[in-house]
């Protein structure tokens, strides 16, 4: 018995050591994450280990979850996070990984050793390479996110052995190749989404009417049923070819033929000819030596004076780039750190379309216009891109490592209704942001623009889809920001921006973050709610009450500046103004409620009901009491449940739209509108 005893005893201790010591791996794994990714200290405070016998799962480290003394999940959402993930290939028990909204990057490669995984969300961050086919190991998982990163190459055909899968969200990629036919067999598959990457191909139609067409938007290849392009059989047997410039590269049979004739003739040519043919190739290769030391001259030329600013025609073709040159080639260190390798270089949030600092400041620019936080300019580059560059004002306080910061929570939101943050350049005496440039100008602009005769009207079915698509992007960002509860900050017409295919864009997120909020509130030029003027911070309620005044300013046509908010100062004659909100409830209280409508919408009939139901989602949003707002989610759905018609005299808009001229891009501020 007392050996029977001592057996378990042994047994039991060993199964324990046995524990401690594989728990120990998880501590370390987790150890090994955190010096790899945790570059901003977030965790440091928190994930400690007081004695030598803790590990992460006797400590209840932050984000981590533990079954029976196993790591089983990683929890650390918009945590700030940068670099590779390798170190969590060593947690074998792993069953849930969130790290979306964040900066990690490298492959996915190391996630298919964690073979319990059933969630994968890692949306929001910068994992670049293929899927990896190995992730088919993974046979438990339910649900995958691996959206907004930059993945490349085909989707995998192992996925297919995933039958289990629930969700797969690969969207915001840059995924290539044809639509797999294998998921037709994930039969408990219940969510899609392959939208904005570089697929191509017919999408099948059973896959089309199951997840719908926003499943597949945004892949320019694409082509099949409902709204998708006509497929062309043709174009769809066949692969893409390149034909060759080279003439080397012409049929030897036609070479053959070509050479045949010329032996016959060289046997004919008298001396006269031939001195003749010598002189032609002569000339010839005169004229082309004096093209290339042409084009090196001038070459050299533009270098010297773009980079050196001494010629006045470069200075008037570009004022924007004489006036960052002299911080590009400073070749000392600031003071905060930024050493002159850091100084020359821009960081982008992802690999496409990268150029250089030097190509950015020899670009031709425009300057766009001036606002409170800085100037815009539209600079072309080498290569006819262009992009909206902000030139941040007073070149603002903060220091370097909370500068980034900001910027990974700017830059790696991305949504079809957001202005995307491309890159940013730092340092000590400039501060620059690369946006996508927009060519169709802001809401403000077609609201207000140009309101006497020959005005083109703005018809409600345009209207209503732009304060949708803000709407949207608005909400994007208050979702995404859920917790930290990061606003917009400045909501305003003029921040609502038309790409190439009139798609409304909101601009701006997240530079309140760059200003204190005292002096946010006093800067910002967006609508401001009333609790501002007490508390003096902003807030995603705020947010929404700016987004209310931008929906009244929509149904009535008028600039809320010329019903100024009760925050705003206010010259002597302004006393008597009210603001927009103020003014629309007294005149629907007087019950003069078709008064308040832009003139330039009752010429459309039978969408009364559609006015009225788009006052009252505006009257919710800009209710005084913060806490009795919508938020903007609601907000969304209560647009997209508005019925809208067609309205009559709509195409004279869409028949304008490409040809909107570019004055437009000059907003009343500045700010990346354009």
């Amino acid at each position: 018995m007392n050996s029977f005893s001592s057996s378990s005893s042994a047994i039991l201790l060993l199964s324990l050591l046995i524990s401690t010591a594989v728990n120990d791996n998880d501590t370390a794994a987790l150890l090994l994450f955190r010096s790899q990714t945790d570059i901003h200290g977030t965790l440091l405070h928190n994930w400690t280990l007081p004695t030598n016998s803790t590990t992460a799962c006797t400590a209840a480290w932050l984000g981590i979850k533990c079954i029976n003394h196993r790591v089983s999940a990683v929890i650390l959402p918009s945590f700030n996070l940068r670099g590779p993930i390798t170190a969590l290939s060593s947690l074998p028990f792993l069953r849930l990984l969130d790290l979306r909204n964040n900066r990690l990057n490298g492959t996915l490669t190391p996630i298919t050793q964690c073979i319990n995984l059933k969630l994968i969300y890692l949306s929001g961050n910068d994992f670049s390479g293929e899927i990896p086919p190995e992730i088919s190991s993974l046979h438990r998982l339910l649900r995958v996110d691996i959206s907004n990163n930059n993945l490349e190459g085909s989707i995998p055909n192992q996925i297919s052995n995933l039958t289990r899968l629930l969700t797969l969200h690969l969207q915001n990629n840059e995924l290539s190749g044809p639509i797999p036919r294998f998921l037709n067999s994930l039969q408990n598959l219940k969510e899609l989404n392959f939208s904005n990457n570089e697929l191509f191909g017919s999408v099948p139609e059973s896959l089309y009417n199951r997840f719908g067409e926003n499943s597949f938007a945004g892949n320019e290849g694409l082509c099949g049923i409902g709204n998708l392009p006509q497929c062309s059989y043709i174009g769809e047997t066949e692969s893409p070819q390149t034909v060759p410039s080279n003439p080397t590269s012409l049929p030897s049979t036609s070479t053959a033929t070509i050479e045949e004739p010329g032996k016959k003739s060289r046997k004919g040519l008298s001396k006269g000819g031939v001195v003749a043919i010598v002189m032609v190739n002569v000339v010839a290769l005169l004229i082309v030596m004096s093209f290339v030391v042409a084009y090196y001259c001038g070459k050299y030329s533009r270098e010297s004076y773009s980079m050196s600013g001494g010629s006045e025609c470069g200075k008037r073709r570009s004022s924007y780039s004489s006036e960052k040159r002299v911080y590009a080639n400073n070749n000392g260190g600031d003071s905060d750190g930024t050493t002159a390798t850091d100084k020359s270089k821009l960081v982008f949030f992802d690999r496409r379309k990268q150029f250089e600092l030097e190509e950015l400041l020899r670009a031709s620019a425009e300057m766009l216009g001036k606002g409170c936080l800085g100037t815009v300019y539209k600079a072309v580059l080498d290569d006819g891109c262009t992009v909206a560059v902000k030139r941040l004002k007073d070149a603002n306080p903060c220091a370097r490592k909370e500068f980034e910061q900001y910027m990974d929570v700017i830059g790696k939101l991305k949504h079809p209704n957001m202005v995307k943050l491309r890159a940013y350049y730092y340092a000590k005496e400039e501060k620059l942001l690369v946006y996508d440039y927009l060519p169709n100008g802001s809401l403000h602009s077609l609201l207000h623009g140009n309101r006497g005769p020959g005005r083109i009207p703005l018809d409600w079915t345009t209207r209503i889809s732009l304060v949708l698509g803000a709407a949207r992007g608005l909400a994007h960002i208050h979702e995404e920001y859920a917790d930290s509860r990061i606003p917009h900050g400045n909501v305003k017409s003029s921040n609502v921006l038309l790409d190439k295919n009139g798609v409304a864009c909101i601009s701006d997120f997240g530079l309140s973050l760059l200003l204190n909020p005292v002096h946010a509130i006093a800067r910002l030029g967006g609508y401001k709610a009333p609790e501002q003027a007490e508390i003096k911070r902003l807030s995603q309620k705020s947010d929404v009450y700016s987004f209310g005044v931008l929906l009244l300013e929509v149904l009535t046509g008028k600039a809320p500046s010329e019903y100024p908010s009760p925050t705003r100062p206010r010259v002597e004659e302004e006393e008597l103004a009210v603001d927009l909100p103020k003014w629309v409830r007294s005149v629907v209280r007087d019950e003069w409620t078709a008064e308040v409508f832009d003139q330039e919408l009752l010429r459309y009939k039978n969408i009364e009901e559609e006015l009225v139901s788009m006052l009252h989602v505006a009257m919710a949003c800009v209710v005084p009491q913060a806490e009795k707002r919508p938020t903007m989610v609601d907000v969304v759905k209560l647009i997209e449940e508005i019925r809208v018609e067609q309205s009559p005299l709509g195409e004279d808009y869409d028949e304008s739209r490409n040809s909107l001229s570019p004055s437009l891009a000059t907003t009343e501020d500045g700010l990346p509108g354009y």
